[in-house]
């Protein structure tokens, strides 16, 4: 059995510390394109790259951050399905760096005609930091 998994089960692949001790976990995601007509249907859209104001990320942590975030999940779509998450960076698609691409470098590696299936390494900041986040930005006052 390869280390990818069915589109309905990601695998966690790691946990690790990012800026200011934040915690993310690592995961493989399967996405099976969905057809409709003449197009393949992912279910998600995508911000950032290289040539984006990484300013205007509302997902990145770091603001010199030029990644590729998950902006987007269509409910019930093949993507969410998969358990991709909006505020997911994608890391790698089926095998090529996505670190240092352009928009447009990433979109074209997603929406390859001949790939009905997308395979996805991606960083997710865990639910822990997430609460605690909020909790920092909204205090609750008595």
């Amino acid at each position: 059995m390869s280390g990818w998994v069915c589109a309905a089960q990601p695998s966690l692949f790691m946990i690790h510390k990012g800026e200011g001790g934040t915690q993310h976990t690592v995961q493989r995601i399967e996405i099976h394109k969905l057809q409709d007509g003449d197009n393949l249907i992912l279910g998600f859209s995508i911000g950032g790259g290289i040539d984006q104001d990484s300013n205007q990320n509302p997902f990145s942590e770091d603001k010199t951050d030029k990644g590729i975030y998950v902006t987007r999940v269509s409910k019930g779509g093949p993507a969410e399905v998969a358990g991709l998450r909006m505020g997911d960076k994608i890391m790698q698609v089926n095998g090529w760096d996505m670190t240092m691409v352009t928009h447009d470098q990433a979109r074209k590696k997603l929406t390859k005609k001949n790939e009905d299936v997308v395979r996805l390494l991606v960083t997710r900041r865990s639910l822990e930091d997430v609460v605690r986040q909020s909790m920092m930005q909204h205090p609750h006052t008595n």
